[in-house]
């Protein structure tokens, strides 16, 4: 199985043409099918646009975690944050939820709103199964 991750957001975003690329993080697809888009977009996101944000594996932070892969969750979420910061009007968000493919309509576990330019890294946990909004 493999761990993906997936924004919301009311705006489209410009996909990577590939399905597959060797940057640290691009949108479009990796792991996710179309069913697994449709049912993240229902079970746990508020806006009308989904897409699966890939690299190697999904974003999760927790200190349970290898600490290589969690230095990488960190540095795809600041790269991603800084993306979307350059999309999103003032006052606008997006989601971001993280899960192993195929349980997208499973009940999420935990829920956390954070500014998209104004929190520190090393003090926040994201655990699958987590919906984060982030607000500019």
């Amino acid at each position: 199985m493999s761990l993906a991750s997936y924004i919301g957001c009311n705006i489209e975003l410009p996909i990577t043409d590939d399905e597959y690329s060797n940057d640290s993080l691009y949108i479009g697809g990796c792991f996710a099918g179309d069913k697994d888009l449709q049912n993240v977009k229902k079970y746990q996101f508020t806006t009308p646009y989904v897409y699966e944000v890939s690299s190697h594996w999904g974003i999760e932070i927790t200190e349970y975690m290898n600490q290589k892969t969690c230095a990488e969750s960190k540095k795809k979420l600041l790269e991603l944050c800084e993306r979307m910061n350059g999309y999103l009007k003032q006052g606008d968000y997006f989601e971001l939820y993280s899960c192993w493919v195929g349980e997208e309509d499973e009940k999420r576990e935990g829920e956390l709103s954070l500014h998209i330019n104004n929190f520190d890294i090393d003090l926040i946990k994201i655990p699958e199964k987590t919906l984060v909004r982030f607000e500019k």
